[in-house]
Parts: C-alpha cells; sequence; structure tokens
C-alpha cells in the first residue's frame, strides 16, 4: 500500500513537470508506463495474496474425523442392519431409498472476476495529448517547406524564397458510452460486478479514441485519423503500397518515410497482430528468421524498430487494393485534444420500476495529424495482372 502510494505521489510529480516547457517527453512517457507496469502488479500481488487467505480459511474451516477401530466395527454392524432390513423390503415389494440428497448441487460464486484479454491499444496513450478544457477547437500550423537560395549578381535582387505552412485543426468531438445492470448484479454477488462496469464505461470510450486515431474519417463531429483523406498534413503521393510483408518489407518502410536527408530514428510503426505475426514468420531460403520480433504485450520492436498494436489497422491477408493496412512516423505528430476529462456518471432514477442501474461515460476529444507527412501510411498494393 505504501509503494502504492508512492508511485501516485510520483504521476501527480509528473503531470507537474510535464506542465514545464522545457522537458522530456520521452522519459516522463517511459517512467509512467514502468510506474503502471510496476502498480498493476502491485495489484496483481494483492488480489492474489487475498484470493490464497480464502482458501486459508476454507481448509481451516473444515473439520477432520479420525476414526477408531471401534467406530468402525460399530459402522459395519449398522450397514449390515440396514441392508437386511433393505432386502426384507424388497422381498416384501415396499417402496425403498436408495439414494439422498440434494437434487440441485448448491452453486458458490466466487469473490473475483478474471479479466478478459486486452482490448485497447496502447496507443492513446503514446500520442500527443493536449488538455483544452472548455474549449471548441484548436488549429496547430505545421512546415510543409522552405525555399532554396540562389546565385544573385552584384547590385541584383537577393533571390526570392519562402516558407510555406499549413495548419491542423482539431475540432470537439464528443464520444460515449452506456450500460445497464440490475440490482441484484451490484448488491448480492460477492465480486464487485459494479466497479468492473463503471471500469469497463471508461475502457469502452478509451477503445473508441484509440481506433479514431488511425480510422476517424474526419467527418463533423469526428476525429480525423491518420487514414483519413481528410488528414491534409499527409501528402497521399507519399504513400506506399505493399502486396505482401517480404524480407524487404521494413526497409521500403523506413527509407520512404521522411525528407531526402535524414533517415527518421524515432519512428513507431502501427500495425495489427496479424501483420505483426507474418513479420515473425518471414524466413531466408536456410530457414533463419529474416525479423527479430520482440513482443512486450501491445508493444515491442522489430529489428529494432519499435511497434505497437492497433486492431483498427487491418490485416494484409484481408484487405483489398487500397486499404490502409500499417502507418510509420513518430507518435509526437499526432495530437490529441482532451476538451474535457472523462466523465462516468451512475443514476438509480432511469428505470426504477425494473431496478435497473444505469452508468453514461462521456469525454470530449479531437484529434488530427499535425506535421507535414508525420505519418508514411501502408497500403494494400493492387495485384499484378
Amino acid at each position: 500500500m505504501e509503494r502504492l502510494n508512492e508511485i501516485l505521489k510520483r504521476k501527480e510529480e509528473l503531470a507537474t513537470e510535464l506542465k514545464k516547457e522545457d522537458v522530456n517527453l520521452d522519459e516522463i512517457e517511459k517512467e509512467l508506463r514502468e510506474l503502471n507496469e510496476e502498480k498493476a502488479e502491485i495489484e496483481k500481488r494483492q488480489r492474489i495474496e487475498e484470493e490464497l487467505k480464502h482458501v486459508e480459511k476454507e481448509e481451516r474451516a473444515v473439520e477432520t474425523f479420525k476414526l477408531t477401530a471401534d467406530d468402525l466395527a460399530q459402522g459395519q454392524d449398522e450397514l449390515d442392519e440396514e441392508m437386511e432390513q433393505r432386502g426384507k423390503d424388497l422381498m416384501e415389494k415396499r417402496a425403498v431409498t436408495v439414494a439422498s440428497g440434494d437434487l440441485i448441487l448448491p452453486k458458490h460464486d466466487s469473490g473475483t472476476i478474471n479479466g478478459t484479454f486486452n482490448q485497447v491499444s496502447t496507443l492513446v496513450d503514446r500520442v500527443k495529448s493536449t488538455p483544452l478544457n472548455g474549449g471548441e477547437s484548436y488549429s496547430v500550423p505545421y512546415e510543409i517547406s522552405h525555399g532554396e537560395g540562389n546565385y544573385t549578381e552584384e547590385g541584383q535582387p537577393y533571390f526570392d524564397v519562402g516558407v510555406e505552412f499549413g495548419y491542423a485543426d482539431i475540432t470537439k468531438t464528443k464520444v460515449t458510452a452506456y450500460s445497464e445492470v440490475t440490482e441484484e448484479v451490484e448488491k448480492l454477488p460477492k465480486a464487485d460486478y459494479a466497479a468492473r462496469v463503471v471500469d469497463g464505461v471508461r475502457k469502452a470510450l478509451r477503445k473508441k479514441l484509440t481506433r479514431e486515431i488511425l480510422t476517424g474519417n474526419g467527418g463533423t463531429g469526428e476525429f480525423v485519423g491518420i487514414f483519413s483523406a481528410q488528414a491534409t498534413a499527409i501528402n497521399p503521393a507519399t504513400d506506399l503500397e505493399i502486396d505482401d510483408i517480404d524480407e524487404d518489407t521494413l526497409d521500403n518502410i523506413i527509407y520512404s518515410y521522411g525528407g531526402d536527408e535524414d533517415v527518421e530514428d524515432e519512428a513507431v510503426l502501427i500495425l495489427s497482430k496479424d501483420d505483426l505475426r507474418k513479420f515473425a514468420m518471414v524466413k531466408h531460403p536456410d530457414g533463419r528468421k529474416v525479423y527479430e520480433v520482440v513482443n512486450n504485450g501491445n508493444t515491442g520492436t522489430i529489428n529494432g524498430v519499435r511497434y505497437v498494436i492497433n486492431s483498427a489497422a487491418g490485416s494484409t491477408a484481408t484487405a483489398t487494393a487500397g486499404d490502409y493496412v500499417m502507418a510509420y512516423g513518430p507518435l509526437s505528430n499526432y495530437e490529441m485534444g482532451v476538451f474535457s476529462p472523462v466523465d462516468v456518471k451512475r443514476s438509480d432514477d432511469y428505470k426504477f420500476k425494473e431496478g435497473m442501474i444505469a452508468h453514461r461515460g462521456s469525454v470530449f476529444a479531437g484529434g488530427n495529424v499535425v506535421s507535414f507527412n508525420g505519418f508514411l501510411r501502408v497500403k494494400k498494393g493492387a495485384p499484378e495482372a
């Protein structure tokens, strides 16, 4: 418990540091991820300890009987008498009870609820997030290009150059989630179903946001996703087409991204789990694997290149020509404006007669690509004729 308080205090300190101008975002992100992993480990340990305590109490509650030889002999005599009487009853065709006990076996409920597989990509936690409480929209300028100087003769005007800028608009959208449970679910079982319902509403909001970062179509009241045609910061001519994942795919992605003068080294590959599997299965003719894939839950590396899994990316195996399947670039090139904190409310009044308890959650947020050609988009190519 003491360590959990320390972790909470440190996260508050990181939130304060984040407000400073000169701050290393990567270090803060890394420490925050480590703190969250440690917190999850401590809570898991505490849950297991509680379950073990429960088992110990049950074991102590079981009474063990030691039977003596006299007890066994007496029991055998009683059994013999019972069998003799049953034989007489059968001979006289009397009704005989051949077995007794409860028709319905008692049902016992566990005090814990087992979780399911992770359904929320950490992409939502890794893009740039800007608090904009109370705002309606937000415009982010970015540089598109700058000119190149030229020779000038003596006495002649200087050669004109210019810097071209663009603007990415982030507008407020409303994302909601709603769930109902009966009052029996909340009051009767030992397991804390109500808390799971509230947490489920929060996860549902995060699940939608992390998908929209990729696939939001940019319409009214919607995110502008990386794959959207409304992501005007990305020139569609830079999109990379691939037929399938082979030994050259990763190199083609890395060297196709960015400008002509640099190879970017802080970029992250966003892809589906199925395409990650395909990377892992590519082999040389002699059977050696082409890619060294290191898995760490939702993230990891492919030959040292960082990746993050997002199911919204789709798969090259099922995509049709023109479908986007991956994106590559620094995650800070996507900005999510958070116009309100996540708000989860509960009501016992709605459907009061039916005994239903309602939970609703909402968040106002928006997102857009905020850097010129900030991501290389990879799409399924047309099959060869």
